[in-house]
């Protein structure tokens, strides 16, 4: 006799948005101020253009911009949501945090809101966190956001970093739901994190508040980044596929961060997933840190690729180093 599976609470995505500033600079105008050429910049990136914060956007802006997009998609209120986390390396102040910000442009006057930053990793470990939350019972209903402005961490004479980032934000609503304890459930299956900080010096910025007094500048070793990118992404993927016992066959859609298509490509590769089932947006809005995965995620739900029932991996890489997958039923 099979014995009962273990009923639990799964985070189930009810809803997604998302706001890219209006400002859209294509390889070809960058060229003009920028020793580059779109050439150069799609052969080894895949990006051809990317949007940029304008005067008076900022991140709390464009967060709270996807944030009321999500809850309208969601058919809720601020008022229904006891969780705001926000995934971002380039909040408006050192604080108050964006999510606090975000909490009272949508009238939230309970729950709890706060910032997480792990970089370009940042919308995974957010996701993580918000399943902690609502899987034991204590939240409801979070609201996941990924925003930044990361133009306005670039030195705009390296060529090598500023043709790669834009700005951009992007949320999901989550919603505690019963669960029969299988992988045929909706909402996040399973989640992997890890860091390693031995490997902070090769993407990181030249300032901060303590350090410096400034914000500072993105400075990169791109090949040490890629090297380690292809190889540290894949650990996580197999790890989710290991502990649920799914394999890359079984997934409908990998939305892997939007790095670099050449970086997505091998990934994809290495863990043998179709090609076909690869969410590739980074030529839309280029490297948007924490917003790339969830910017991607609305793009394919709005196009109807992604459907309920369908099963998301996600997974990303970013500066520390820091690293980690989610799989999801939606």
């Amino acid at each position: 006799m099979t014995p009962p599976q273990r009923r639990c609470l799964r985070s189930v995505v009810r809803g997604a948005g998302a706001y890219l500033p209006p400002t859209v600079v294509t390889n070809r105008e960058l060229a003009e101020r920028v020793d580059t050429s779109d050439d150069w910049i799609v052969q080894r990136t895949g990006i051809t253009r990317r949007h940029l914060a304008g005067e008076g956007e900022t991140t709390s802006t464009l967060a709270l911009a996807a944030a009321e997009a999500a809850l309208r998609d969601a058919g809720l209120s601020g008022a229904d949501i006891d969780l705001v986390i926000v995934a971002t390396s380039t909040p408006d102040y050192t604080f108050p945090s964006v999510a606090t910000q975000v909490q009272a442009g949508l009238g939230m006057h309970g729950g709890v809101a706060f910032d997480l930053q792990a970089v370009c990793s940042g919308f995974v470990f957010a996701v993580a966190t918000a399943d902690k939350f609502l899987a034991s019972g204590s939240h409801r209903r979070a609201l996941v956001i990924g925003a930044e402005t990361f133009s306005r961490l670039l030195d705009w004479e390296d060529r090598t970093t500023c043709v790669l980032f834009g700005d951009g934000a992007a949320a999901l609503v989550f919603e505690a739901e019963e669960g029969e304890g299988t992988v045929h459930d909706r909402g996040v299956l399973t989640s992997h994190l890890r860091s390693d900080g031995r490997h902070c010096d090769k993407l990181r910025t030249d300032g901060g508040p303590s350090a410096t007094g400034t914000v500072g500048q993105v400075r990169m070793n791109g090949r040490d980044v890629f090297r380690h990118a292809v190889g540290m992404v894949t650990d996580v993927v197999t790890d989710a596929f290991a502990i649920t016992g799914l394999t890359a066959r079984d997934l409908d859609w990998f939305v892997p961060h939007q790095a670099n298509r050449r970086i997505i490509e091998a990934s994809a590769e290495k863990l043998g997933i179709d090609p076909a089932k690869v969410v590739v947006t980074v030529d839309q809005h280029a490297n948007t840190s924490a917003a790339s995965i969830p910017l991607a995620l609305s793009v394919a739900l709005a196009d109807g690729r992604i459907r309920r029932g369908d099963l998301v991996m996600i997974e990303a890489m970013g500066g520390g180093f820091t690293w980690g997958s989610a799989l999801i039923r939606w």
